[in-house]
């Protein structure tokens, strides 16, 4: 099922982001397991559901778009607060390093946990990993998801599939794509695992 952007799935992000924020302080950078702290509460306990996955796959795919669109619009400083914002709101930075590897990435960068990292990916500019020239810049106009699988387990969940993007040019660009989420303190999920990869190609 094809999606465009949709600005209020990317509002949903940037406000969770927020409040998540607020509530844990600066984000920690460090490679330590995941705070159980982080973890615990009453909304914790509440198992993640299949259309919450969906609804996070979808705000994922909205926000790749409108980070692309605002490029061009308003260019790179824009894209790149607008996706910090987005990091904040889907990603588990604030509870521990997450495994981040990237569709198009190799040697010492292949693997990323830290937030510096996925943002250098997804807009570049960042001379620590200069081989990044910003995914999230490249004229991407929509998207479709395609799970295989959503493994729910209580309070995480893992999905894995295709995600089809295409650019402005109509072109279509396919990735295999697994996430992993946990629910926080607060209820929220959060992206903990992320790994892209272009499908095998056979001789």
């Amino acid at each position: 099922m094809r999606k465009t952007f949709a600005l209020t799935a990317v509002a949903g992000l940037l406000v969770a982001g927020s409040a998540f924020a607020q509530a844990q302080g600066p984000v920690a950078q460090t490679n330590d397991a995941y705070a159980v702290a982080n973890l615990t509460g009453s909304t914790a306990a509440a198992p993640i559901t299949v259309a919450e996955v969906e609804a996070a796959q979808r705000a994922w795919g909205d926000a790749l778009v409108a980070i692309s669109t605002e490029y061009e619009r308003n260019g790179h400083a824009a894209a790149t607060r607008l996706a910090g914002q987005v990091l904040d709101g889907a990603y588990g930075y604030g509870l521990g390093p997450v495994a981040f590897k990237p569709t198009l990435a190799s040697g010492d960068t292949t693997f990323r946990t830290s937030r510096d990292g996925a943002l250098a990916y997804f807009v570049g500019g960042d001379a620590r990993f200069p081989g990044d020239t910003g995914f999230a810049l490249k004229g991407w106009r929509s998207y479709e998801i395609d799970n295989a699988a959503i493994v729910i387990n209580g309070s995480t969940a893992i999905s894995t599939g295709n995600v089809m993007l295409t650019n402005r040019d109509g072109t279509v660009t396919t990735v295999d794509k697994t996430w992993g989420y946990v629910r926080d303190r607060d209820g929220v999920l959060r992206i903990v695992l992320h790994h892209s990869s272009l499908p095998y190609a056979p001789n």
